[in-house]
């Protein structure tokens, strides 16, 4: 295999990677897909499966600044920042002060909501060519308030989310909410249902669904760290433990590894990670009718596999710090709190690394130094969300036509 010169290598089998791959595969290409690990073995494995297309908002909304701080000294917390990790991301910390600012933020919403609309209809796209629509759950999602203080707050952001094409409907009791429901503690008094929204029977399986999508086209995918990329004329060369690879072009795809090789090309980028952390309980923990955001806890309940998952919150690490799974315990008995029903007993941990850039947007960018090499990474919590239309702007980008929507916002030059 390492003797073959290949059309595409893309590096990283997480589902940004897969998608593009199978994608360029579909368009007669001839891909190689190189992993440390293999498919879906590391975020694209553990995720909460959701496609959240409501998610327009950047994380950095003015004034977020000024809560910032309370969040951050409370190791268990929505957002904590580890004390070992704090010098290490405080020039990621003043982009993403920057980002809040109004100009940038209207930028970025504006943005967001460009390639939110365009993975929506990418995804349906998507479904239909790998025959998926069996693993996907359209179930709808439920945002809850406690109070009445806590949902008026929430309602600037329901009206942005409705200029931008997100469909909702505001319940206003518990007897409301229990009708889509039934479990949830009366404490929580309002909520937003978005009945669009969907989620994936499972992120390893739906990912693993099309590598072998990939596969049955011709497509390879072999393990391999890779060490160094090679800027040639006419090609790209890689670097890796036991052989060399060579393509025409190559994508990065590989999440919040990708900070280090996009490097050592010439482009230092604001990559870090945040840090998720969850809990997957098995069948019958609690009957579950539709994903559940606990927005001012920062965490999620939803379906994945046949159990339910548990999980969110936002730790700033790196990744390299052991995993603090008290993070996992703390969102556990809370979702314990708000539904009595259900049951937290012999649950699987498990942590992941978001790759996350200040602006909340991700990097859909040929290199500054070569068009052979697409950036293809950053996308925070929501890869899954953006990836057949990450996948679909990849491909125009490989074939140099023009660009269904504008990439400005999404490149790598952006932060100089």
């Amino acid at each position: 295999m390492n003797s073959q010169h290949y059309d595409v290598i893309i590096i990283g089998a997480g589902i940004i990677g897969i998608s593009t791959a199978l994608k360029l595969q579909q368009q007669g290409k001839q891909v190689l897909v190189l992993d440390s690990k293999g498919v879906a073995a590391e975020t694209s494995s553990g995720n909460a499966g959701a496609f959240a297309f409501a998610d327009v908002i950047p994380l950095a909304t003015p004034g977020i600044m000024r809560q910032a701080p309370k969040w951050l000294i409370d190791p268990l917390g929505p957002l904590s920042l580890r004390p070992a990790y704090a010098l290490k991301i405080l020039p990621w910390m003043l982009r993403f002060w920057r980002a809040s600012w109004k100009d940038k933020y209207q930028a970025a919403l504006a943005a967001q909501a460009s390639l939110m609309e365009f993975s929506k209809a990418a995804l349906e796209r998507q479904i239909e060519a790998v025959n998926g629509e069996a693993m996907i759950r359209r179930e709808g999602q439920l945002q809850l308030y406690e109070g009445q203080d806590e949902f008026n707050a929430s309602l600037a952001g329901w009206q942005t989310r409705q200029e931008h094409g997100v469909v909702y409907e505001l319940l206003l009791n518990p007897e409301a909410i229990a009708k889509i429901q039934p479990g949830i503690h009366p404490r929580f008094t309002h909520a937003a249902f978005t009945p669009e929204w969907k989620n994936v029977v499972d992120p390893k399986i739906w990912t693993e669904h099309l590598a072998n999508e990939f596969k049955k086209l011709g497509g390879k995918i072999a393990i391999a760290s890779v060490h160094a990329i090679d800027l040639k004329e006419d090609s790209v060369s890689l670097k890796c433990d036991s052989a060399d690879y060579e393509a025409s072009q190559i994508v990065l795809a590989a999440g919040a590894w990708s900070k280090a090789l996009a490097q050592s090309i010439g482009d230092s980028l604001p990559l870090d990670t945040e840090r998720g952390y969850n809990t997957t309980l098995p069948a019958g923990a609690f009957d579950l009718k539709t994903h559940i955001t606990f927005s001012n806890h920062g965490f999620v309940v939803t379906k994945a596999g046949g159990g339910i998952r548990v999980g969110g919150a936002v730790e700033l690490g790196g990744l390299s710090l052991a995993p603090n799974f008290k993070r996992s315990e703390i969102l556990l008995n809370k979702a314990a709190q708000f539904l009595p029903d259900l049951n937290i007993e012999n649950g699987k941990q498990w942590m992941g690394f978001r790759p996350s850039m200040p602006d909340s947007l991700p990097v859909i960018s040929y290199a500054s130094q070569s068009k052979r090499v697409i950036y293809a990474f950053g996308h925070g919590h929501l890869g899954l969300t953006q990836s057949a239309g990450t996948a679909e702007l990849v491909a125009e980008l490989i074939h140099h036509q023009p660009s269904s929507i504008p990439l400005e916002a999404y490149s790598a030059l952006r932060f100089k």
